[in-house]
């Protein structure tokens, strides 16, 4: 997937995990991205982050909702940029479904033209 401009990236985040689409989540990465979840699980590709994603959300991450925070971004060379985006994450579950409350979580991402 490719994004007119870098800072749409949190929001196509936001709006595809707020309505479960694992797939859209996915497009949003490279076929050589690392991403580590919230629980710690580390995938490295689009595939494998869809497949974190799918479990995450199946469990602890089944009724999270994201509240988006402060937005930073920076050109670090032509056609690069990092995002760091902080949500709120509420709405988490411990494995025997009790609220586990919420957190802080900060989304970093290098984003490359092309």
């Amino acid at each position: 997937m490719t994004l007119a401009d870098p800072g749409d990236f949190p929001r196509a985040f936001s709006n595809a995990f707020s309505s479960r689409d694992l797939g859209a989540i996915a497009a949003l990465f490279s076929k050589d991205a690392d991403f580590l979840s919230l629980t710690g699980h580390w995938a490295e590709g689009a595939p494998a982050i869809e497949d974190v994603l799918a479990a995450e959300l199946a469990g602890t991450l089944a009724r999270a909702r994201l509240v988006s925070g402060r937005t930073r971004l920076r050109a670090v060379a032509p056609g690069v940029a990092q995002i760091i985006q902080r949500f709120v994450l509420s709405g988490l579950s411990h494995p025997d479904g009790s609220d586990a409350g919420r957190v802080g979580v900060i989304l970093s991402a290098l984003l490359c033209e092309g």
